[in-house]
């Protein structure tokens, strides 16, 4: 049994991707700041047939980053998919003539040191799981394909995340490993035909299943 590593797991859309994967089979590590939110949420999952369990990590803190997905794949099994979609703090979304060189700092640790721990805390297992089986899955909004000048920090910050994510995907594309991209424009929205999380998360299974593109985008707005 494999597992797949959700960082930044909420009961929105991280949910809805459990819910998913879950049913299909994976094991489910949630990865977030806060354990009784994370534990919570498993409870929930769990009732419903889904083995899932809740870990604590700090996306700006690296090496808590990398403790939490070693504890995934030691108490859950092989990471077979990690997606990392934290959902960016308020105070990275400042006017660009307002914004300095450290209001940068917050939004580069949170969209790029941390998804390059990721990356390299879960290749190695995804390597030996062989070709055709991992998957790395990154979600954004929609300032990483069209920045926004009102929301600087992250509009920076995930077009380094995007072009990091691209490069992985030509690389190790090489090597059977799968990296994709899925964009959101504007908000997640319960219900909506195409922004729902359970919408979502169905592109999301689709991006790990045919492994036929890097971006998949959800709305221009």
């Amino acid at each position: 049994m494999t597992s797949i590593a959700i960082i930044g797991a909420g009961p929105g859309l991280g949910a809805a991707v459990a819910r998913r994967f879950g049913a299909e089979g994976f094991t489910v590590g949630l990865i977030a700041r806060h354990q009784g939110r994370v534990d919570a949420l498993a409870a929930e999952l769990v009732k419903n047939g889904v083995r899932a369990e809740g870990f604590v990590a700090d996306v700006r803190d690296p090496s808590s980053i990398a403790a939490a997905l070693e504890q995934v794949s030691e108490t859950l099994g092989p990471i077979e998919v990690l997606q990392y979609s934290p959902l960016p703090q308020k105070d990275f979304m400042r006017p660009v003539l307002e914004t300095t060189p450290a209001d940068l700092v917050g939004p580069v640790e949170f969209s790029i040191y941390g998804p390059v721990a990721a990356v390299h805390q879960v290749l190695p297992g995804m390597r030996f799981l062989g070709e055709n089986r991992g998957t790395i899955l990154f979600v954004n909004g929609g300032s990483a394909v069209k920045p926004g000048r009102n929301v600087t920090g992250t509009s920076v910050a995930f077009a380094g995340q995007a072009a990091y994510a691209q490069l992985l995907n030509e690389v190790l594309g090489e090597e059977g490993i799968q990296v994709s991209q899925l964009v959101i424009g504007g908000r997640i929205i319960a219900g909506d035909t195409e922004k729902d999380p359970d919408v979502l998360a169905g592109h999301l299974w689709d991006l790990h299943t045919r492994r036929d593109r890097f971006r998949h985008q959800v709305s221009d707005d």
